[in-house]
């Protein structure tokens, strides 16, 4: 089963899913499809692999691997200034697979489908300083336990790890006091916070869908505040039975935003899983930039989230 005439390279991260990861399913399925595959060998890799298939002509190109490894073919199109002419497939083999599970994407073998005559739309990208971001930005108590995540845990339990390590973080996790605001307003929101989620394609998960409206030229913003886990989960477990808000959760849509830490501290931000520390980041959506395929699950404008 060949793909299309112009050529196709699947970028492929093999740590992605844990060092004992096996890539014998995926040789097998690029030699099916007709794509060259391109093997990273260290962290980073991606990003060079993707420029270089770029630069010998390809206009397609399979991210093999988790969030991290979609978000480095990504960059790696945006440094070979090829956004307007290449169009992005999402293959799901590793820890994290968010992203692809937002554009539809439901196995390995669906997204080489995909890959090869699938549906395309054109999504918005994040930036966030000068970090690219395509599924999310997070900071706070996840950020913080998806830092300190292990890749033997992730390899032997999976996505499971970062629940387990949030969980065991989040006695001793000290809230980050923040300054939102946005061009739009002079201030969003001010206070302790535990957890915030600038959604590009991904949104909070409460009580509806967690696939984004990737095509606004809008984030979707969650700030948790600081209030105790029992709270929480007790207003969140009377909002699903009886409708109504959870007052420790705070919603909002931005085109651009920036997150101040007031008490100058540096604090970790997560960008599809990879973290960098700022004291003060600036985030703008660039709408409609990148090309990509998409499975029947994906939905242009889902729908909104209920109640919170």
């Amino acid at each position: 089963m060949a793909g299309d005439e112009d050529d196709c390279v699947v970028v492929v991260n093999p740590e992605s899913g844990g060092p004992d990861d096996d890539i014998s399913e995926i040789r097998e399925l690029a030699t099916e499809y007709g794509f060259d595959l391109a093997v990273s060998e260290e962290a980073g890799e991606p990003v060079s692999l993707t420029r270089e298939a770029i630069e010998a002509g390809t206009t397609r190109i399979g991210a093999c691997g988790g969030d991290g490894t979609v978000n480095e073919v990504v960059r790696g199109i945006d440094e070979a200034d090829a956004l307007g002419s290449t169009t992005l497939g999402v293959i799901p083999a590793g820890t994290g697979n968010n992203f692809a599970g937002n554009m539809g994407v439901e196995s390995v073998e669906h997204g080489f489908s995909l890959l090869a005559d699938g549906d395309t739309r054109r999504i918005d990208l994040g930036v966030a300083g000068d970090e690219l971001f395509v599924n999310s930005c997070v900071c706070g108590l996840t950020a913080d336990a998806s830092e300190s995540t292990s890749s033997e845990l992730k390899g032997r339990f999976g996505e499971l790890a970062y629940v387990f390590n949030t969980i065991n973080r989040m006695r001793d996790f000290e809230a980050i006091p923040l300054h939102v605001h946005a061009e739009e307003e002079d201030e969003i929101w001010d206070g302790d916070a535990m957890f915030v989620l600038i959604g590009n394609a991904r949104r909070f998960p409460a009580g509806g869908q967690e696939q984004a409206n990737v095509e606004d030229g809008l984030f979707e913003v969650t700030i948790i505040e600081d209030v105790s886990t029992g709270q929480l989960v007790r207003e969140t477990a009377t909002r699903r039975l009886l409708g109504g808000e959870v007052s420790a959760i705070h919603r909002m849509t931005a085109s651009s935003l920036t997150v101040e830490v007031r008490d100058g501290r540096s604090v970790s931000f997560s960008f599809d899983g990879e973290i960098s520390q700022f004291d003060r980041l600036s985030c703008r959506v660039r709408p409609q930039t990148l090309a990509v395929r998409v499975g029947n699950g994906y939905d242009p404008v889902p729908p909104e989230p209920k109640g919170v």
